[in-house]
């Protein structure tokens, strides 16, 4: 008899044990399967699962409803591929639904210039070595987050051997541990990052992370968050800032400067372009303001 509960325990261990998922999708994958397996009450089959989309809807988010059914068919392709279904329910669901476009936030570039002014400017008024300690490490996460556009998670999971200093590269894992490689050409980053090591080498050795907090453990996404609101303040800044809108920002002028889309879309670790894409739109509408106020058909009065 078919169990719900039983397969689902069956392929989060799948996914931690032979997918090698990391703990994020999988913990994802728990609470969307265990609120789905709530609701059918062990029914697997087509108008139990309309049902369920059809309550998603009305409840959700487009993109939140988006990952929900694309955990309910990942779930479903493995009960196919273990024979424990035969016929696949969603072969005979339409799903259509338009997610609306949400363009990505960005740091304006002066403000970016005040965080890291503020950044620095702490440095060189801290009065103890704990301050200045804590300064120069927040100096090379903020560096790095701009000069990579890397994503706040893999930053923090940074080891040691991901940083090369010699020939000025960082090897980062990304979603689905996809491995890319950036290079530090920036002299102004370069220093922050050896600033870094020379200050920290003791406590980054005896760590299994390249940033680490004051107890030498990981430094974690949220002491990231409340690094940037301390500077943002700082530099009296009244813009709610994430780490993200960081990433966002860096792709977002590399493509105002031309840089090929579908080079933005490897230093992303994006493995579709349809992703990086998003960008564009930011782009054009950068574009838009720019000839709005500066064309020079402005300037003519007929």
């Amino acid at each position: 008899m078919f169990d719900v509960n039983i397969q689902i325990n069956a392929f989060l261990n799948h996914c931690k044990n032979i997918k090698a998922l990391n703990k994020k999708t999988i913990k994802a994958y728990s609470i969307d399967l265990k609120q789905f397996a709530e609701y059918c009450d062990n029914c697997f089959e087509k108008n139990s699962i309309c049902s369920y989309l059809s309550l998603l809807h009305n409840t959700y988010k487009p993109k939140t409803v988006k990952r929900k059914i694309a955990t309910l068919k990942a779930f479903t392709h493995y009960l196919m591929i273990e024979d424990i279904i035969e016929i696949n329910p969603f072969n005979k669901i339409e799903i259509s639904f338009r997610e609306p476009v949400v363009l990505p936030k960005t740091i304006p570039i002066n403000v970016i210039e005040s965080i890291l002014v503020a950044a620095y400017s702490n440095l060189k008024s801290s009065e103890t070595e704990y301050s200045r300690k804590t300064s120069v490490r927040d100096i090379a996460v903020l560096e790095l987050l701009f000069a990579t556009g890397a994503r706040v998670s893999e930053v923090c999971s940074l080891t040691p051997s991901s940083v090369n200093l010699d020939n000025h590269t960082i090897k980062f894992y990304g979603k689905g541990s996809k491995e890319r490689i950036i290079q530090i050409e920036n002299l102004n980053v370069q220093k922050a990052l050896s600033n870094y090591v020379n200050m920290f080498d003791e406590e980054i050795k005896a760590s299994d992370y390249f940033f680490v907090n004051r107890l030498h453990n990981r430094l974690s996404e949220q002491s990231v968050r409340e690094m940037i609101r301390k500077y943002t303040k700082l530099a009296e800044i009244n813009i709610h800032i994430t780490p993200h809108m960081f990433r966002h920002t860096f792709a977002t002028l590399l493509l105002e400067e031309d840089v090929d889309i579908r080079y933005i879309q490897r230093l992303l670790g994006h493995s579709s372009i349809t992703t990086t894409q998003i960008y564009t739109h930011v782009a054009m509408s950068k574009q838009k303001e720019i000839l709005s106020a500066k064309h020079p058909r402005n300037k003519i009065k007929i």
